[in-house]
């Protein structure tokens, strides 16, 4: 069989046989987890507001962490790329790193070399990977940060043993990543997941993308946070508690002080959360009709609220999934890696790359040792 095609059986009783191209990075992404080496790379968290990068090992365990603040959009590029290369720099002095992941919130194209879109950076096409290669010398790999984060989590975390797998991401907005047999789906043109701007209200909220009515602006930190922030502004009674707490300066009121107050009992901001986790539960249902996945994992800050977030989405869920009563439940599962799971996704998935960049090195050394010998062996004839 040809190491680019896979068989694939149709039909149940002449199961006729199909053949498939199957790309060498669809192939990796499938197995080589497995089978990939066992050294140390380095993965890149990039967010609106701040940069981690650490060096994970093969079992996901970090090793060591740096952060500092994301550079403002305002910045070039070359700005972005070096505060990832003096963060690389800066661990290499005491690690062994054999590659780089990169996990950026924006839009990467299907061969994971451009970052099309960042809306919190400067990027625009940016041949990231292939810039960043030549400073560091080592493989890079770039993706979503909500893929990363989904490969992580498949890989040590909440969704360990699961074949079929969809992330949700709440912070500011929603992001979202699906996994297949093992397999990141990026779709045609490598922006899959964005599930935050499905329309669910028509005519809703204006979106920051554009549009009205996107599930973002129903089920997010932002929109925990502006709903706070309205009843205060309006002296609803209700708000009395949260205006107290921040001196009557609304624009304080933050999604994680709405947490705190949320969890110490005060009656608003714990409907707040069960708002938007019904939001969350429809669009989940929404998902499962559509893509039938085993389990959704919930991460991004506004899953630190646990229960008072997850119980109302999971009550949502059952009461609007279609076919209720007739068909199995997806677990809904709060993510278990915290804020660090995109950054040891993106080490991870850098591991299948440092697997060529290791075998590629080993064949040029074998290739210098065999013409040493061919060309000693003539010197000593001649």
């Amino acid at each position: 069989m040809s190491a680019n095609r896979e068989r694939v059986y149709r039909g149940s009783a002449a199961r006729a046989t199909v053949w498939r191209n199957v790309s060498g990075a669809e192939r990796r992404e499938r197995r080589s987890h497995l089978t990939a080496p066992r050294v140390p790379t380095v993965g890149i968290d990039i967010g609106g507001t701040k940069v981690m990068a650490g060096v994970v090992d093969a079992d996901g365990v970090i090793l060591e962490t740096l952060r500092t603040e994301t550079p403002d959009k305002s910045k070039s590029p070359k700005v972005v790329e070096d505060t990832i290369v003096e963060l690389v720099l800066d661990l290499s002095e005491r690690h062994d790193v054999h590659a780089v992941g990169i996990g950026a919130a924006g839009w990467v194209d299907a061969d994971r070399s451009r970052i099309l879109f960042a809306p919190h950076l400067s990027w625009r096409d940016e041949p990231l990977r292939e810039r960043l290669a030549d400073r560091l010398l080592v493989p890079v790999m770039v993706d979503n940060d909500a893929n990363t984060a989904a490969w992580a989590e498949w890989r040590f975390g909440a969704g360990r043993g699961e074949a079929d797998l969809v992330m949700i991401t709440l912070g500011t907005g929603i992001g979202g990543a699906i996994l297949e047999d093992g397999q990141v789906k990026r779709g045609r043109y490598g922006v899959a997941g964005e599930f935050g701007h499905m329309q669910v209200v028509p005519g809703g909220h204006r979106c920051a993308c554009g549009n009205r009515g996107c599930w973002e602006q129903y089920s997010s930190g932002n929109a925990l946070v502006r709903e706070a922030r309205e009843l205060a502004a309006a002296d609803s009674p209700v708000a009395y508690g949260i205006i107290d707490r921040v001196g009557g300066h609304v624009g304080d009121i933050t999604g994680p002080l709405i947490t705190e107050l949320a969890r110490a009992g005060d009656p608003m901001c714990v409907e707040l959360f069960q708002d938007i986790g019904q939001w969350l539960g429809v669009g989940i249902a929404n998902l499962a009709a559509a893509l039938d996945p085993s389990c959704f994992v919930i991460g991004g800050g506004v899953s630190a609220a646990d229960d008072l977030l997850i119980t109302p989405a999971r009550e949502a869920f059952r009461r609007t999934l279609t076919g209720r009563g007739y068909r199995p439940e997806a677990r809904i599962a709060k993510a278990e890696l915290g804020p660090e799971a995109g950054m040891v996704g993106a080490a991870d998935l850098a591991r299948l790359v440092a697997r060529r960049f290791r075998r590629a090195n080993r064949r040029r050394v074998e290739r210098y040792e065999r013409y040493g010998r061919i060309y000693g062996r003539q010197g000593a004839d001649s």
